[in-house]
């Protein structure tokens, strides 16, 4: 089974874990340090559970393709329209492991057991309107094999 779905907004970076001892529960518990990721998680996670039309959870080595795209800041526009001085592709921040890492958490036990399952990625980050994550994920052989033809028929953006 193959799983894509698309999640409009701005993408939220998930913050590094933290720990803490709770007394009361006698255990660590473990939480993110971006408060800001939870509503985007929560999409991305609705917007999976709609994609698994209630199918079982993904079994097996999977392949998870992921494309971020972020509005542009409003410096990258002068009085003509896009400035030539504008980059094409984002080089800043968020970092693009980060907001993988805020889908990859979302995804968990909706979509897959475990993102240990996890097998291979293909990232991007690119300007683009309307904001939005495109998110696809692919079983692959049981072997782990997958050829390149398999990968471009995923998941290829040029940029242009």
């Amino acid at each position: 089974m193959n799983v894509s779905f698309t999640v409009y907004g701005v993408a939220a970076p998930a913050g590094s874990k933290r720990g803490f001892y709770n007394q009361k529960a006698k255990r660590v518990i473990v939480t993110d340090d971006n408060a800001k990721s939870r509503p985007w998680k929560a999409q991305i996670t609705d917007a999976a559970i709609q994609a698994m039309n209630g199918a079982p959870l993904l079994e097996g080595p999977l392949m998870l393709g992921v494309e971020f795209y972020m509005p542009r800041p409003k410096g990258h526009y002068g009085k003509r329209g896009l400035r030539p001085s504008a980059p094409p592709i984002p080089t800043v921040k968020p970092d693009l492991l980060k907001l993988t890492r805020a889908v990859e958490d979302a995804l968990t036990g909706i979509c897959y057991r475990d993102d240990a399952q996890i097998a291979r990625e293909i990232l991007d980050k690119f300007y683009g309107e309307p904001a939005r994550v495109e998110v696809r994920i692919r079983q692959m052989d049981p072997s782990g094999s997958i050829s390149l033809a398999t990968v471009d028929t995923v998941h290829r953006k040029e940029v242009a």
